[in-house]
């Protein structure tokens, strides 16, 4: 062991970072240690604006004009990063520090093929030559588990899908063999079983090179499925820190439980469990409490939280900021937030059909190739949606689950009518719908709604939230402008803001604000179908948290029905009655929510049930993972169109015939050859919990 080896590869200490203002420089980061050892994986985990994202630029030396550091150490490998030149920190960066940001395209350059990149990083860091560079591209693709490297080398990065474009970051990140890598948020914009397998990929690497690590997420999974320890930001300060699995089965700081009570276990459901989210937001950086930087959040605050807490040690792993550490540890105080005030109540099972789908389809039409004007042949269409039947109850929730490509958007735009089916039938309360939205009545624009993903790019950044309130009540349900002001307040009232936001415009709201915006302008109208495509997957635990209790609130006083879109099964089957599984186009699974997770499954619903990180360090969980990406929608594969990933794989039968719909005794429907008694007997649930259920 060298000199270097014998203490932490990064040390951070007492740490000050500020922004400049026209007042003086706001601390997005006060006092902030923690050590990160050779070949660890270390998470970092907190709210938006809580500072991970400053502290990894601070360790990369990546601040922006605007950011300095005010005081403390970076120390890596016994060198003190903050008294070196830039040119000495060039050396550094890059060779022995890299980086892996949240979004590869925009990280990759369009201009340049895959493999041209990777090597371009060779040559300039290891002066390689061009035949040597080459040919280690295609070995590092290959060490990233790039099934046909040279192919994938040979492509730009818009022609490979996000997990080959982050696994080709990754390869340029490790090209260089360097001692620690900063990932922040690298799986957030991928599917889950992308994110599973690059989870799985980064572990693995991680190990095998016994290169370290801090990953920056808010994925709370993520960090308890790959992290050896994990520290706890809050508003620029650290509160707690620890071993994943000490922290995870007993949080010593009320923020760290409010972030796990927030998320929900995979096979919960919203009539069986209640989650807390954190009251409050966090605060700004001109708006800092006194004492305890949790206090205004935490309702069992008493009179010594009015004093700033030291770290306390509780052992010699575990670091917390709390004062009453020792009266949480010895469960006489709960740190939980108190459970919301809302009753969920499901639906009877025979409640009216609300929207009908029959062998609905949409194919996209394609300008034809060389080759095909030559023989005479039309363009294959892009069979986007192929011969979907499903039903949405009124008051009820049916969740649309699914990989990217599998269809899941477009057959929600179908709905609105933003995108005309090709054939089929839809019908609202037995009445056919259009196929196109310029030929729907007024009356049934009002009545089918929709939140989108980003609440970002709902929103008009130059009108106020009052006016995009007034819209649809105007324009749908033709209000005057005085009615339609009463009204605004209500619906604000109703989506927990004040009236005050009225005035206010996008730029002035948290992300969370945003979105609940985008739910009261969905509701204006009392719409009866309301199409959440991915509505939580853009915000904090504790948002998501929120918004979940808030859309299952306003459910229960509207009736309103749902078909909610994501590719989380963990949030779908909590807010959801019912579940589809889509891929490819077609539907693989239906069954109610509470059915969905226990076996027998689909094996596609299996491969996705176990590819969700779970919260609970202590779970088991099957691993599956699926290989290649989705086919082509242009040129779908024969017989069954799961059976070129499928682990349970038959052989003939699969390929050359599409299978039958099954039913099981609970009344689940899945498409596939193996009958329900075979699964059943070859497939345990995919998942299980040690700690007991929540409530």
């Amino acid at each position: 062991m060298t000199a270097n080896q014998a203490g932490p590869l990064l040390a951070v200490r007492d740490l000050t970072v500020g922004y400049r203002s026209h007042s003086g420089f706001r601390q997005a980061l006060r006092h902030v240690s923690l050590s990160i050892e050779h070949g660890q994986i270390y998470g970092l985990v907190g709210e938006s604006g809580s500072g991970k994202t400053t502290l990894a630029l601070s360790i990369m030396g990546y601040l922006p004009p605007a950011g300095q550091v005010l005081g403390g150490q970076i120390v890596f490998d016994g060198i003190d990063l903050l008294g070196l030149t830039r040119e000495a920190l060039r050396r550094i960066w890059g060779a022995q520090i890299t980086f892996v940001p949240q979004d590869p395209l925009s990280s990759l350059n369009p201009s340049l093929r895959t493999g041209e990149q990777i090597g371009e990083t060779l040559r300039h860091r290891l002066g390689l030559s061009d035949e040597a560079a080459q040919a280690r591209s295609l070995e590092l693709m290959e060490m990233v588990r790039i099934a046909d490297p040279e192919r994938v080398a040979a492509n730009f990065p818009h022609q490979i899908s996000g997990g080959m474009q982050q696994r080709v970051l990754i390869a340029m990140a490790l090209s260089t063999e360097p001692k620690l890598l900063v990932l922040d948020e690298p799986t957030t914009s991928l599917d889950t079983t992308t994110q599973a397998a690059i989870l799985d990929l980064v572990r693995d690497l991680m190990q095998a090179r016994k290169t370290a690590a801090l990953y920056v997420t808010h994925n709370l999974g993520v960090v308890a499925r790959i992290c050896q320890r994990v520290a706890v930001l809050y508003a620029g300060e650290l509160v707690e820190d620890g071993p994943t699995k000490a922290v995870y089965r007993r949080p010593l700081f009320p923020y760290t439980q409010g972030l796990l009570d927030s998320v929900p276990r995979l096979g919960e459901t919203k009539s069986e469990v209640r989650l807390r989210p954190i009251q409050g937001r966090i605060p700004g950086l001109d708006r800092l409490p006194a004492g305890c930087i949790f206090r205004p959040r935490y309702p069992l605050a008493v009179e010594i939280c009015a004093e700033d807490p030291p770290l306390y040690e509780p052992t010699s792993e575990r670091r917390t900021r709390c004062h009453r550490w020792q009266e949480i540890e010895a469960g006489e105080v709960d740190p939980q937030q108190p459970p919301p005030e809302i009753a969920v109540g499901r639906q009877p099972p025979d409640a009216e059909t609300l929207l009908a789908l029959d062998r609905v389809r949409v194919h996209f039409s394609r300008r034809r190739s060389l080759a095909q004007m030559l023989v005479g042949r039309p363009a294959s269409p892009v069979k986007a949606i192929d011969g979907v039947s499903l039903a949405i109850a009124q008051g009820q929730t049916l969740g649309l689950v699914g990989e990217s490509g599998s269809g899941k958007t477009t057959l929600a735009r179908a709905i609105l009518g933003v995108v005309p089916r090709t054939e089929g039938v839809m019908r609202r309360y037995g009445v056919e719908l259009p196929a196109s939205l310029n030929d729907r009545s007024l009356e049934t624009l009002r009545h089918l709604q929709t939140v989108f993903q980003n609440p970002n790019e709902a929103l008009n950044p130059f009108q106020t939230v009052g006016t995009a309130l007034r819209f649809p009540l105007q324009h749908l349900l033709g209000m005057s402008r005085r009615q339609a002001d009463r009204q605004v307040g209500k619906l604000l009232d109703a989506v927990q803001l004040g009236q005050e936001y009225a005035k206010r415009y996008p730029a002035q709201l948290s992300g969370g604000e945003k979105q609940r915006v985008a739910v009261a302008r969905a509701f204006a109208s009392n719409p009866d179908l309301l199409v959440a495509d991915e509505p939580v997957t853009s915000l904090d635990v504790s948002v998501q948290a929120s918004l979940l209790n808030l859309l299952n609130q306003l459910q229960q006083a509207n009736n309103s029905s749902y078909l909610v879109i994501s590719h989380n099964l963990a949030v779908v089957g909590y807010l959801a009655d019912t579940v589809a599984v889509i891929y490819l186009g077609k539907l693989m699974e239906f069954a109610r929510a509470t059915d969905l997770f226990d076996p027998p499954y689909h094996p596609y619903t299996e491969a996705l049930l176990s590819a969700i990180p779970l919260i609970d360090p202590d779970a088991e969980q099957q691993q599956i993972r699926l290989e290649g990406d989705v086919p082509s929608p242009v040129n779908p594969p024969s017989g069954c169109p799961f059976h070129t990933r499928c682990p349970r794989f038959l052989g003939d039968i699969c390929v050359e015939q599409e299978p039958p719909w099954r039913t099981t005794a609970a009344g689940k429907r899945y498409y596939c050859h193996i009958p329900a008694d075979e699964l059943a007997g070859t497939q345990d649930r995919v998942f299980r919990f040690q700690a007991e259920p929540r409530s």
